[in-house]
């Protein structure tokens, strides 16, 4: 999934600074962003005051979406790098191409995981014909510094483990949670689950107490810890969790993030993520260049272009709270 801003500034993420060492609520609201010829995206992160969740750097929730007349998403070949992307899906399906030669449809609950290391380009797009409605969520994990150079990849995983309890299931889609672990690659400890409520289901969801966590609403009315999430909205929970009450009112869907705070301070532009603003423009110029990051071969359309990179300060870091 592409950041298709074209007045994208550079951005410090990562580090202490904004962690909160203790349990909390707060609710996060989404910004609308557009994402190709018809379709508009949620972004939680990264968000004012809020940059990151663990290792979890971007978060978008689009859908549902009615496309049955529309071409869907849309997204033209463009880089990465410095991070992996996570295609997750509950309607619909996603045609991913890379510049490895990776072409794959990913369908609902599969995982598309895309590792960029240290440069990939690749396209999304709904295929022709694509079911009526498309839902899901785009997110982006950040990669150490100790493997932020490694060889690009791409993994899909249509069989993943299952954790089941009275009014739950939860589908593993990165690390591990109540003694299931995904097939998933991973740099850091982290979590990333899809979680089901049936209706009138009260369940306690064991936790990590060294892990920041968010849950994502995808759909339906539940209440995480008290507080209602709506769909489209995502409550930051922070750390010293053991456990996590849910409940829902009716059938509903959440998707749970989390990982131990991530000590490295990033700088994220567009759709890269480094370690200084020397790295950024030189990974801009390689991409306008035709250079370093691939070919993807396939795709009926031109390559993003990145936006200019702005001679702007860079945010300072946040309090600890």
């Amino acid at each position: 999934m592409s950041n298709l801003d074209r007045e994208a500034v550079p951005a410090v993420c990562g580090g202490r600074g904004f962690v909160v060492a203790e349990p909390v609520r707060e609710l996060l609201s989404p910004r609308t962003v557009p994402l190709g010829e018809s379709t508009e995206v949620r972004r939680l992160l990264p968000n004012l005051g809020r940059r990151m969740v663990g290792a979890w750097a971007f978060v978008d929730h689009y859908g549902p979406d009615d496309i049955a007349d529309e071409p869907g998403m849309q997204v033209p070949p463009h880089p990465h790098m410095g991070l992996q992307t996570v295609s997750w899906l509950h309607e619909g399906e996603v045609l991913h191409r890379d510049s490895t030669g990776s072409l794959q449809t990913i369908r609902p609950r599969e995982l598309g995981l895309m590792t960029s290391g240290r440069a990939i380009s690749h396209s999304e797009e709904s295929p022709k014909p694509h079911a009526r409605f498309l839902h899901g969520a785009q997110l982006w994990v950040a990669l150490p510094d100790s493997h932020r150079h490694t060889d690009p990849r791409f993994e899909h995983h249509a069989d993943l483990p299952v954790v089941t309890a009275a009014g739950l299931s939860a589908t593993l889609i990165l690390g591990s949670l109540d003694g299931a672990t995904s097939p998933g690659t991973t740099f850091t400890p982290i979590v990333g689950a899809d979680l089901t409520l049936t209706r009138g289901a009260e369940v306690r969801l064991p936790l990590d107490r060294a892990f920041e966590y968010a849950v994502l609403s995808m759909s339906g009315e539940a209440h995480v810890d008290n507080v209602p999430v709506l769909p489209g909205s995502m409550l930051y929970l922070g750390c010293g969790r053991t456990e996590l009450p849910l409940r829902a009112d009716s059938e509903a869907s959440l998707m749970l993030l989390g990982g131990e705070p991530f000590e490295e301070e990033l700088i994220m532009f567009w759709n890269f993520i480094g370690r200084s603003q020397e790295e950024i423009a030189q990974a801009r110029q390689d991409w306008m260049e035709g250079s370093r990051f691939g070919e993807v071969k396939g795709y009926a359309g031109d390559p993003l272009p990145a936006p200019e990179l702005p001679p702007v300060p860079l945010k300072p870091r946040g309090r600890v709270r």
